[in-house]
């Protein structure tokens, strides 16, 4: 690995710095997200390098071109985000909108969604308990960071529109769309605010 690495220039190597970072730091990389486009080449070009690199650290690199989407993972049981009821239920319901008006479109194109459709998701399963625009907010945000989601304005305005990225695939792993209503079924069904 590190004769690869040395073959770099001073300019690669710092752009390789950054990017294995950003991946410890966020897990995804989305082709199609703005921020992200010039690393996700960048990895696409020198994936040997980064995979050497990572799995000296116990990760792996998956890399899926059709899909436009780059996931850090790892083998041991560390670097995974603990999410809160609310947040995990908004990227279930994420999941599911994606998969929604994935028919409607094609891997080649974005999946545009609203925050109203978001809301309407959430009140179409019947949870009890309403999600606050803190709360949802929130959520986005964190998504938005870990390049599940891309958004398209202020969004905290219903209107605002928002791509879901092909990372949550990867994100979500489940063939079966009734995994993640079961998932949210389950989750609603336990008392309390746990994690």
């Amino acid at each position: 690995m590190l004769d690869s690495y040395e073959n770099l220039n001073q300019t690669q190597k710092n752009t390789f710095r950054e990017i294995a970072n950003k991946l410890l730091a966020n897990t995804f990389l989305a082709r199609d997200k703005k921020d992200n486009k010039e690393n996700y080449y960048f990895v696409v070009s020198f994936k040997e390098i980064f995979d050497e690199f990572f799995q000296i650290l116990g990760y792996q690199l998956k890399l899926d071109q059709s899909l436009g989407a780059i996931m850090l993972t790892s083998d041991v049981n560390g670097g995974y985000v603990k999410l809160k009821r609310d947040e995990t239920i908004i990227l279930l319901i994420l999941r599911l909108l994606f998969h929604e008006h994935l028919k409607e479109t094609t891997l080649n194109e974005n999946i545009v969604i609203s925050i109203q459709d978001i809301h309407e998701k959430y009140n179409y399963l019947d949870i009890k308990k309403r999600i606050n625009k803190t709360d949802l907010v929130s959520a986005l945000r964190l998504f938005r960071r870990f390049n599940l989601i891309e958004t398209m304005g202020d969004i905290t305005m219903s209107n605002t529109k928002v791509i879901i990225m092909p990372t949550i695939l990867f994100a979500i792993n489940t063939e079966e769309i009734t995994e993640v209503y079961n998932s949210i079924s389950r989750i609603v069904s336990e008392a309390g605010d746990e994690e």
